[in-house]
């Protein structure tokens, strides 16, 4: 049999063990390679629990629930709820001591899954802490599947999340932001501490929300509207001439175009795409 401690406080430590409102010995230890860092305060996870209520009709997901400090407190709400752990020590301990969650524990890779078999197809809340070895990947799976995905909430890293929430002139304005915020209002909801984290991440952390738009459709080609924020930002710090003439061919007569003389983040998402179209259309005549 385990044993256990019990423990009323906030923040849940015993070296490496520790569980929501218990500490178990021998739990699961955070395994680097998986990017893992365990959330301890109680009072953090609950708050990130309660952005879900945003769009309370729909079933949740939860990605890398860990030892289920976040997960616990979304089963209160009695919503359709799934959890997907890539850890092969963290699944055995959810079916443990997470019974009431039966078959919704999902074995595997988030970024390898068919989003569309989670819920039927249905639209679901995605949200969870997720690894910070790969959170920008988690969103732009989101983005590739935004008809499912109407709101995210969870906890990056704090230079993640500002990155996603940067406005046009911005340091922080690159590649994540314009292809989120092109379908998603990004809010960031607060700031979380290096030490309610087991182990201590080098980073700040934050809370974030995403809110689908309402764009059904961008008014342009939008594989090519990536490729050029994609593009532009690998030379942020030159004119966006630089990065263009790898599109546009070195003697396109666009490229002496003023807006050609900016910066990428001094483009707004609106502008990037009417550059798009006149970029579309710019190629479409030199095919001729």
């Amino acid at each position: 049999m385990q044993r256990y401690f019990t423990c009323k406080g906030t923040k849940l430590f015993n070296n490496s063990s520790f569980i929501i409102g218990k500490i178990f010995v021998n739990s699961v230890k955070p395994k680097k390679f998986l990017g893992q860092h365990f959330l301890t305060d109680l009072s953090v996870a609950s708050r990130i629990a309660d952005t879900v209520d945003a769009c309370p009709e729909l079933p949740v997901l939860e990605v890398g629930p860990g030892m289920g400090v976040l997960t616990q407190y979304i089963l209160k709400k009695g919503r359709e709820f799934k959890v997907v752990e890539i850890d092969f020590d963290s699944v055995p301990y959810l079916h443990e001591h997470f019974p009431e969650l039966g078959d919704n524990i999902i074995e595997g890779d988030f970024l390898q899954m068919d989003l569309q078999q989670v819920f039927g197809g249905r639209p679901f809340v995605l949200t969870g802490n997720y690894p910070y070895n790969i959170s920008s990947q988690i969103f732009f799976k989101m983005v590739e599947n935004k008809a499912l995905i109407p709101c995210c909430t969870g906890m990056i890293q704090k230079e993640v999340a500002e990155r996603m929430a940067a406005e046009p002139g911005s340091k922080t304005y690159g590649v994540l932001s314009v292809l989120i915020q092109a379908w998603y209002d990004v809010e960031y909801l607060f700031t979380v501490h290096e030490n309610v984290f087991n182990p201590p991440p080098k980073v700040k952390s934050a809370v974030i929300r995403l809110t689908r738009n309402g764009k059904q459709d961008l008014g342009c080609d939008e594989q090519l509207f990536r490729r050029i924020v994609k593009t532009v930002f690998t030379m942020r710090r030159k004119m966006m001439r630089n990065g263009m003439k790898q599109i546009l061919g070195k003697d396109s007569p666009m490229l002496a175009d003023p807006i050609f003389t900016k910066r990428p983040e001094q483009l707004s998402v609106q502008d990037y795409i009417d550059l798009t179209n006149r970029v579309e259309a710019e190629l479409n005549r030199q095919k001729q």
